[in-house]
């Protein structure tokens, strides 16, 4: 699996702000609705159904939420950076501006696993997450993460 399968280029996103976890969702929504076609309302619940059973920042900057949806053909992302951090809850404590969304198939079991496994991995890595972070244009963002990728698999 590679973030080019995942992540269409429609789906970055630098965000000036967001007020709050609840609006960053609604913001992630709204990308998805955009690229893919899923509906926003659908993929807004659940979000936020997903993260009612834990919260899904991971630590340092970094959140990584995720649903499963009925209707979503494969597994597909959205990254969003946000120029202000939020709070999200996340495992340290620490706000978060740097996220990648998953949105999977109802039934996508390993697939989803795969995808989450591979986003994961990619943003522990701090001079990653630090190159992201100095590059707020979303065609730089998408590049940056597609050929990231590309460089770790090889």
């Amino acid at each position: 699996m590679k973030f080019a399968d995942l992540l269409s280029s429609k789906a970055v996103k630098a965000v000036t702000s967001a007020s709050s976890k609840k609006r960053l969702m609604h913001d992630i929504a709204d990308v998805a609705e955009s690229a893919y076609g899923i509906s926003a309302q659908r993929a807004v619940e659940a979000l936020l159904e997903r993260e009612s059973l834990g919260p899904t920042g991971v630590g340092h900057g970094v959140a990584l939420p995720h649903a499963r949806l009925d209707g979503v053909e494969t597994v597909v992302g959205v990254f969003i950076l946000l120029e202000k951090p939020i709070d999200f809850e996340a495992v340290d404590r620490q706000p978060v501006d740097v996220i990648f969304a998953l949105f999977a198939p109802e039934d996508a079991g390993v697939e989803h696993l795969k995808a989450l496994a591979l986003v994961s991995r990619t943003l522990r890595d701090p001079g990653f997450c630090a190159k992201l972070r100095a590059n707020p244009d979303p065609i730089t963002l998408h590049t940056i993460i597609t050929e990231a990728a590309v460089v770790q698999a090889a």
